[in-house]
């Protein structure tokens, strides 16, 4: 085989590790994020009066959760060969 298309069989096969990494990546903040839309939910149901609170921890937790499946997004690229 050629150099280059030993190259580019091996891009192609690091592209595709890089979307099974992310796939993988993104299965945790997806939980995370439900887990964190759904106690809140509950917690908003039982106290209304604490409504502002907790919507202001629901978006803070959303927000952490979401950092970790763009981070699972961009470090295929940074680790990239």
């Amino acid at each position: 085989m050629s150099a280059e298309l030993v190259n580019l069989a091996a891009a192609t096969t690091a592209g595709r590790l890089g979307a099974v990494a992310y796939g993988l990546a993104a299965i945790g903040p997806g939980v995370g994020i439900g887990l964190v839309f759904g106690h809140s939910i509950e917690a908003m149901a039982r106290q209304p009066e604490a409504m502002p609170i907790i919507r202001t921890n629901m978006f803070l937790g959303f927000a952490l959760c979401e950092v970790l499946a763009l981070l699972g997004l961009v470090v295929p690229f940074v680790f990239q060969q």
